[in-house]
């Protein structure tokens, strides 16, 4: 089993930056890759961004070249560096942990950009 606790996600003007936080702790050794998703009112959970273990970086579109993940091996934890946020940003981020056997979710931080 792998738990995995988010944090960072709050209020932000248009045009502001966020960092959101996951760590990780269980079973480790079984997870392949992490990453963000995110879903908005009355839309389908998408991805926004993952790493593997060798730092191989994916992005959704519409994050690119604003969002960055990054992971901390030592305290095996992922951020999301969200910078120039818009108000289509705004969602409930979840974390995600992918295995080699199953997936893992975080419960899940409120990220609301106001114009």
């Amino acid at each position: 089993q792998v738990q995995l606790v988010e944090s960072g996600g709050g209020l932000v003007q248009a045009g502001g930056s966020l960092r959101l936080s996951c760590a990780a702790s269980g079973s480790i050794f079984t997870i392949k890759s992490m990453g963000w998703y995110r879903q908005a009112p009355g839309k389908q959970r998408e991805l926004v961004a993952t790493i593997t273990r060798g730092s191989i970086t994916n992005y959704a579109d519409s994050v690119k070249g604003r969002f960055t993940i990054s992971r901390d091996n030592a305290k095996n934890t992922v951020y999301l560096q969200m910078n120039s946020l818009k108000p289509e940003d705004t969602a409930v981020y979840y974390c995600n942990a992918a295995g080699w056997t199953a997936d893992y979710w975080g419960q899940g931080t409120q990220v609301t950009v106001y114009s």
